[in-house]
This record gives structure tokens, sequence and C-alpha cells, in this order.
């Protein structure tokens, strides 16, 4: 039978013509380390709710051993995964959802962990680790399912998302103690599904329900996949990330990061916000693997339509489906882990393309729209957030119409409608840490920057490089380099905000970095100083907003906060917001001005459409706010 034109273009778009080398290499995990106030936040979340989720609720972490004795299987028909649904309608779908929060959270913890040096919890995530290796099977399979499951389906299921999340963590482990029996150990559960998914002759994405959320979460296995190749070299792993986007994008599903709708540039984004961020790096996995050019034009693609739902703050909308709508600073919330899986793949493909946007991307992401959603008073995040954020009560800023939306509050779980935001919460500082620095062929490069220390091998010496800073709160970084007798490179990426900075040795710039090239022996020390200054800017709905360097400003409004839940461990609650007032101010055209040089706090002007009266209004940075206003529309013309 002949094949049709659009299938016939859709099997060209995933011949492998070569394959594209990373312009950056990711350092591995632990060779970067936090300083500083990120250090700090990292310790905080481990005092709060990364160290302390399993107490909290212990029905979804402790009490299911889903990947030991509790393992799914034909007989299971339902289980406590922490959602509060009507009638237990939904409850078999959601199955694997224990094992997203329990390696997710494990995760997070494992990295915080090992960053912070905290040996309490070191001593619990090497006890973790023993228990799951002892879960794997003589033929390699790690897992959720029973014989009688695994492998066989045509429908929802967590299979390969279950096995993404757990070797995440694992492979964080594995780099912290250079233990190759875990490394075999992840190797062999890959190999496992290799040789049960064959690539080409297998359908692991098959379903006969377009809408299948743990299946489509599986695509994320190319992170294992990618991280495996970078560590052992075997171009296997590398290929197999195509096969699996092959398959994802032949399937009959309801998901934005298929190739042929990437293609149709008229089509917007519609998917569940978290599946269609970490599908950006499924998408620039198959690319590189394959040099495929039509896959270049369909990440391309992918990041044209990103950028229409991605708000002030950067925070990606999708609340949780993105829905088709662009970003709106009032009227669209972003998804807790959305913004950390958005900034995954940012991350990514600054290693993959060396472009220093998607450091710029980076930035704005992790210190607005992640540090806007924390409570910036205890240990609780929001599941949802806006920019422009009125009201925390339940619904989106003050609306209670729908009677089941209870996200946009403030929790240390979020346990009536999934725990999975928090511990995404604990995942973000340290995936920011880890790409903080890269290298390539000429040295070391400083990608994001931040209070850190990172040593590591560079033209075969050791390198230690440690950058002393308080960035994004004050703009002077300091690099201390120790080395013997080495020539490299020292790059650091240009802030594209940053219209004039000085630096204490002679550089020279290249594609929005900073390039000192010297022979360097003993102890260095480079300084650099950059000059941010009040930028007004206006977002995709024509509102104006305020930045200053990388930090986006707000007013803030004041608010009344309202206990709605405690838990057994003391500290920890749920919490509602309401406006002590709320009057939503317009842009005045006014000049914004520092109150002291040492501080990040501003004055402005703005028009109040009741009164009808100019006010003074105080902006600071937006993760110092729970209520605030971000962005101003234009004063109206019979005002």
């Amino acid at each position: 039978m002949p094949v049709k034109q659009s299938e016939a273009q859709v099997y060209d778009a995933f011949q492998k013509k070569g394959s594209v080398p990373e312009a950056f290499q990711p350092l591995p995990f632990f060779e970067v380390v936090p300083l500083g106030w990120i250090k700090e936040q990292i310790q905080e979340n481990l005092n709060g709710f990364t160290g302390h989720l399993d107490s909290l609720v212990p029905d979804l972490i402790i009490r299911d051993d889903i990947y030991g004795k509790d393992r799914l299987s034909k007989h299971v028909k339902a289980k406590d995964v922490g959602a509060i649904t009507e009638n237990g309608e939904l409850q078999s779908q959601f199955l694997w959802w224990n094992s997203e929060t329990q390696s997710n959270w494990r995760d997070g913890y494992i990295r915080s962990a090992i960053l912070t040096m905290d040996q309490t919890y070191l001593s619990r995530a090497k006890g973790y680790i023993r228990r799951m290796l002892t879960t794997q099977d003589t033929d390699g399979y790690l897992g959720i399912y029973d014989k009688d499951l695994r492998y066989k389906f045509d429908n929802e299921n967590g299979e390969l998302w279950a096995k993404t999340t757990l070797l995440r963590g694992m492979l964080a482990w594995y780099y912290f103690t250079r233990d190759f029996t875990i490394l075999k150990a992840i190797e062999a559960a890959v190999g496992n599904v290799m040789v049960n998914y064959p690539a080409y002759k297998s359908y692991p994405f098959h379903s006969v329900n377009p809408d299948a959320g743990g299946l489509t979460h599986g695509l994320a296995f190319t992170d294992v996949l990618e991280e495996l190749w970078r560590i052992t070299g075997k171009i296997e792993y590398r290929d197999y990330c195509l096969f699996l986007y092959n398959d994802f994008s032949e399937q009959m599903l309801n998901e934005d990061a298929q190739y042929s709708k990437l293609m149709d540039t008229t089509l917007p984004l519609k998917g569940h916000g978290a599946h269609t961020y970490e599908h950006l790096r499924a998408l620039a996995s198959a690319f590189y693997a394959s040099a495929n050019p039509k896959l270049k034009t369909a990440l391309k693609n992918f990041l044209g339509k990103i950028s229409h739902t991605t708000t002030a703050s950067g925070g990606p909308v999708g609340d949780e489906w993105i829905a088709g709508r662009k970003a709106d600073a009032t009227g669209r919330g972003y998804e807790y882990c959305s913004i950390h899986e958005l900034l995954n793949s940012y991350t990514d493909l600054l290693a993959k393309t060396g472009d220093a946007d998607f450091g710029e991307l980076t930035e704005k992401l992790f210190f607005n729209a992640a540090q806007g959603a924390r409570n910036p008073f205890e240990s609780s995040i929001a599941y949802l957030k806006t920019d422009n954020s009125y009201s925390m009560c339940g619904g989106l800023n003050g609306d209670t119409t729908i009677k089941t939306q209870t996200r946009y509050k403030y929790s240390p779980v979020h346990q009536d409608v999934a725990a999975c935001c928090v511990p995404n919460a604990g995942r973000i500082a340290p995936y920011y840490v880890q790409s903080m620095w890269m290298k390539d062929s000429k040295g070391l490069i400083a990608v994001l920057l931040g209070p850190c220390e990172v040593e590591t091998n560079c033209k075969g010496k050791r390198i230690n490089i440690e950058e002393q800073t308080a960035y994004p709160y004050e703009y002077s970084v300091t690099f201390i380099i120790t080395a013997v007798d080495s020539e490299f490179d020292l790059k650091v990426r240009r802030p594209s905000w940053a219209k004039k900075i000085t630096v204490s040795e002679e550089y020279s710039d290249d594609r929005g970095y900073i390039v000192i090239h010297k022979r360097w022996q003993g102890e260095k020390s480079v300084s650099i100083q950059f000059f941010p200054d009040v930028q007004l800017r206006q977002d995709l709905n024509g509102e104006y907003y305020y930045t200053y360097g990388p930090l986006v400003l707000a007013r803030p409004i004041q608010s009344i906060g309202v206990q709605t839940k405690t838990y057994p461990l003391k500290g920890f609650r749920d919490m509602h917001y309401r406006p002590l007032t709320l009057n939503v101010l317009e842009y005045a055209n006014e000049k914004v001005k520092q109150v002291k040089q040492d501080k990040l706090e501003f004055t402005t002007v703005l028009y109040n459409p009741v009164s009808r009266k100019t006010e003074p209004v105080i902006l600071i940075p937006i993760g110092q706010t729970i209520l605030r206003q971000v962005t101003f529309k234009p004063k109206s013309e019979d005002q």
C-alpha cells in the first residue's frame, strides 16, 4: 500500500543524518556546589518541605512501597495517590502517581543533601539508594509493575515515567559516590527497557486513549538516556532518544510536542503544561542525535510557540492546561512543575547550543517565577501562581466559580490536588546549580551567575573557581581561580541588560560571553562589575512592567493570611492570603527611583483609576512578595 505524503514527510523527519555536537559540555552533578543565598535556600528546603515530605504525607511515600512489595499488578484497582477525586472515578488512571511523588521528591532530597553536605540527610539518602537497589530484578528491571503488567500496555501507564524519576536521583548519587555498582544497576535498568521496547520494533507510546498523562510523561526518559550517553559514550543511548521521539510523534496522543503539530506554526500549545515544557528536551535530544534539519525546524517552531506562553516573570502558563491561550499576567496561572521543567529544558538547550539567550531565560525564570511562587516567610509553595497575584484563596485571583479549584494557595504538600509541585520545588535550585558552569574545548564557562564553587578537570588539569557574589541581589562578581600552570579561557556570560561593565583583566567579547584568556598559576582573582538600571518593558498584552538587572519588580499588596490546615509536624501549614485592600493601578509614565544605592527597593508613581489620582508606590523584587501587581495597563485615554 502506498505511503501517504504526510506519512512520508514524518518518516523522513526521523532519518538519521549524522549527529550534532553539543556546544558546551555540562558538568557532572556535584562538580558545582552552591554558596551564599542559594545554599541557604537549599538548606531551608531541607529543613522544611524537602526534608520532611515523607512525614507530612506518609501514606504516599512511606506506606506505599510502589517499587518493591507494593508493585502494581492486574489485581490492584485503587490506591491512595493523594488527590481527592469525585466518586473515585479517576483512581485507576493515576495508580502510578506515587512513583512520581516519591522519586521526584527523592531526587531533590538527594541532590539537596549532597549540595549542603548535611550528614543527617546524606545518611538517609544512602539508605534509600540501598533499598532501591534491592528492588531490582535479576533481568535488570527497576520499576513499579509486577510481571503480569510490565511493558504490556495499550493505555495509560507509568512504566517509563516511574523509571525516569527514580533513575535521575540514582544518577545524582552515582556522581556523588562514583560507586560503579550504582551505574551498573542504572545501565541494567535502561538495558531492560531497550530489550523490552526494541527500537523501531515496538510502540512504547501506543495508547487507545489519546489522553494518557503518565504514558507521555515517559518521554522524559530521554533525560536518563542522555546522561548515560555523556557518562559512558555509548551512542546507542543517544540514538534511543530518536526512536522514542519518533514513536511518540506517530501515536494518536493529545500532546503539543509531536512533530506534525510543531510543524504547523498556526497551531497554539494546548496540552498539560508540565508535559509540554519537559518534552522540549526530548525533541532537542532527537535532533542532536539525528542532525535531521526537519527536527531542527520543529525545535525552532516549538520555542516560538513557548514564547507566546511565558509571562513577564518567565512563568510558563498552564493552569493546568495551556489550552491554546497566550500568557496573561492576571488571567493565566503557571504550575510549579512547569517552572522546573522549562528551566531544565532551557539549561539543556544552553549546553547544546551555547546560545547565551538560554542563560538569560533560565535566570529570569529562576530568579522571578520560581522565587515568586515560594512563600518568603515559611516553608510552602504555590501550586499555581500568577504574575499579578491579587488573592491566594484557592481560585484564580479570587474566582470562586470553580469549586474544585484549590491550587492557588500556599502549602508544603498540596495533597488535595497532587503532591507533585512540592517535590519539584525541591529540585529546581539543585538543577540550577548543576548548570551554573559548563566547559568547551577552550576552557570553563560561567553560564548562569550566582554564588557557587566549581572544581573540575580542564585540559587535563584540576581547576577550582570560587564565584563570590550575592547576584542577583548585587552586581559585583569575583572569581577566585586556583590552578597549577594551566592555560585556558575563562568565559562569563554577559547579561544583555548590562550595557556597561568593568572587568579587572583584559577581555574580549564573543557572542554574549566575556572571554579572558591567559595562563593561570596559583591563585588569581578576576572581578567583574555589572551596572544595572531600571528598564521599562511590555509583556505580550502590551502591559508595562519594570526590571532591574535580571529581577522583575512588583508592587507588593498588603495581605491577611488565614491558616486553613495544619499538619502533625510542627511548623507546617496551608495558608490562604487575601488583600487588605485592592486597587489595580495603571502605568503613569513616571520615572522609577532607587530608594538607597544598596537596597533593592524602588519608588515610582502609578495611576489609580478609582480615585482618578496618581499615587506613590514601592517596587521590590517579585520573589519577596506574596500578593503583588507586576504589570500595569496603560492609563486609559479618557482618564
